[in-house]
């Protein structure tokens, strides 16, 4: 594709994602040079009326009901899918076969097989110069990119140990409505695919290393919630009207904890909760070395901390890195230093990076093959915990 070309995206479900997406296609060619030109051609969703104004209110210059125009249209050259998970496997590799490149939110699949099946149609695809990637969006924020360099590049000597925990409170309520987040033929699994899917991938990214063996349990602690619509939905702690008199199995998980071995032997725990009450989106990863360590909190994304034990003993203890600066990656594109980033930016950036691999005709990552392999992860921690936590290979 030459400089400047359009490059013609549609958009394959709208809600919360669908506007943090959004924001990504509008703001990355105005901040970052880009060698193709995004264009908000197509939004689409299942309701023709929420879907019409979204597309008004985000951008888009058309609207319309039904994924496989966006599949079809030969004006569209890239579908982002930000569906629930049931549908990523069908529109992706259907959207990959029509020589479409692919934009595909995480986590890739609901089971290993989807997955398997959705990296296969990119290696396909791969050999007729199409390309995919999963949207694994927390790798792309300054600290965290910064915190892989700095671990590469030997500043905190030997890794030792990984800790993550992601833990969210919006569940607490046992009268918050039955979404499809709670639902596993929609979602596939709970806090463990929502947010125990980005801690395993952050995790592996930043230490250049990959699970090998779990060991895991899953916990459901409330096991019935609202029927949205029902008479009297509502929850008591928010103001509503009531609790439903109608109610719903959730059939994932509130709760995931578990314990992984990475390829040389590197231990982690990790924990994913939707019910840690008071913890709104407290995203949190620490890596161990024999020289140091790096601390990243998604709560206070603009900073990453690190400990130097070469340091003399009366000036160890963690500092505080701003990662504000030009040569801190991705900021040189915003604003003067000190003048922070936001949790939309990581979408931004995911867009640009996808764009220039498109333009330069390079695999982008992370690609479907490393969903597949995260899938694998999810589902060895699954496996274990209905074999009352043994160790699982992945």
């Amino acid at each position: 594709m030459q400089e400047n070309t359009p490059l013609r995206v549609a958009l394959v479900g709208h809600g919360f994602m669908g506007a943090a997406h959004s924001q990504a296609w509008r703001v990355a060619p105005r901040f970052f040079d880009l060698p193709l030109q995004p264009r908000m051609d197509l939004l689409v969703g299942r309701d023709a009326e929420r879907t019409s104004a979204d597309a008004r209110k985000w951008g888009w210059a058309e609207s319309g009901t039904d994924w496989r125009e966006a599949v079809t249209r030969a004006d569209i050259d890239v579908v982002d899918i930000v569906t629930p998970g049931a549908s990523h496997a069908e529109i992706a590799i259907a959207a990959l076969d029509a020589g479409k490149h692919v934009l595909c939110e995480k986590p890739l699949a609901n089971t290993v097989e989807e997955a398997r099946a959705m990296a296969d149609a990119a290696a396909r695809a791969e050999a007729r110069g199409v390309r995919a990637m999963v949207g694994f969006t927390y790798r792309r924020l300054p600290a965290t990119t910064h915190a892989r360099n700095l671990v590469a590049s030997g500043a905190i000597g030997t890794v030792r140990q990984v800790r993550a925990v992601y833990l969210q409170d919006w569940l607490v309520d046992e009268d918050s409505p039955l979404t499809w987040r709670l639902q596993q033929d929609q979602a596939g699994s709970g806090a463990l695919g929502d947010l125990g899917a980005h801690a395993i991938d952050l995790a592996q990214y930043i230490t250049r290393r990959r699970l090998t063996e779990v060991s895991g349990t899953l916990e459901t602690l409330v096991g019935s919630r609202p029927v949205p619509g029902a008479a009297g939905t509502g929850s008591g702690l928010a103001g509503g009207s009531g609790s439903s008199t109608e109610r719903g199995p959730v059939t994932v998980d509130d709760v995931a904890l578990f314990l992984g071995r990475f390829e040389d032997g590197v231990l982690g725990s990790f924990e994913a909760s939707r019910m840690a009450t008071g913890r709104k989106n407290a995203f949190r990863l620490e890596i161990s070395g024999s020289l140091g360590a790096v601390h990243f909190d998604l709560e206070d994304l603009n900073f990453l901390d690190f400990y130097d034990y070469t340091a003399p003993q009366d000036r160890q203890g963690f500092s505080r890195i701003m990662v504000t600066e030009p040569d801190h990656p991705y900021v040189s594109a915003w604003w003067p230093a000190g003048h922070s980033l936001g949790y939309e930016h990581g979408f931004v950036h995911q867009a640009k990076d996808f764009v220039e691999a498109i333009a330069a005709g390079t695999n982008p990552a992370p690609s479907f093959a490393d969903g597949l392999q995260v899938q694998d992860v999810l589902d060895a921690v699954t496996r274990s915990a209905a074999k009352s936590s043994v160790w699982t290979s992945v």
